[in-house]
């Protein structure tokens, strides 16, 4: 039986659902109403044991907190989720160790961190999962974002990867509280 997809006030999907491609585990499908689309996954898979470092996409459901977009590469896009600028001094701690772990920083930041200021575009549209943010666990994973794709889908960190229109038009289909549902590849039972 078919789940129904579950839908905001506005009438827009709420529920986005993504599916690790068969042979593939770094690569995914990402369902929204009756679109799907192709993307990047971690390069370790999904899990359901995230670990920070482990390049490992995390399962189960996350909502997307917030949109933080590089206006000087991007014109805002159309979304009702909360909507911020990526500065030149953003980033995002990613040392277990900080107090700021798994949090939005300001560079320079003396502990380990990622930029989000970057000169690739694979920030230049960053969605932010609630992975790992309230309560935080140390060593459980950072930096859980939907951001733009590499040629060719090349694996993430563990982040979701789509391509430009794409996630634009995701972003625009979407309500303002929507959840990913991301899947684990199913295992193999050996006999």
């Amino acid at each position: 039986m078919r789940r129904r997809i579950r839908r905001s006030r506005s009438g827009k999907p709420s529920l986005v659902r993504i599916f690790p491609r068969p042979g593939r585990p770094s690569q995914g499908i990402l369902n929204v109403g009756d679109r799907a689309v192709p993307c990047a996954l971690g390069r370790s898979g999904v899990t359901h044991l995230k670990r920070e470092g482990d390049g490992a996409t995390p399962a189960g459901r996350h909502r997307l907190l917030a949109v933080m977009v590089r206006s000087d590469r991007i014109a805002g896009p159309a979304t009702r989720v909360p909507l911020g600028r990526i500065r030149r001094d953003g980033g995002w701690c990613d040392e277990p160790r900080s107090g700021r772990y798994n949090c939005p920083v300001h560079r320079p930041y003396p502990a380990s961190h990622e930029a989000l200021w970057r000169d690739d575009h694979l920030y230049d549209l960053v969605g932010v999962l609630d992975w790992n943010i309230r309560p935080r666990a140390s060593r459980a994973g950072s930096a859980i974002f939907v951001h733009l794709c590499r040629a060719g889908f090349a694996p993430t960190e563990g982040c979701v990867a789509l391509r430009r229109g794409d996630l634009l038009r995701l972003l625009s289909a979407i309500g303002r509280n929507p959840e990913f549902a991301i899947a684990a590849s199913p295992r193999r039972i050996r006999r």
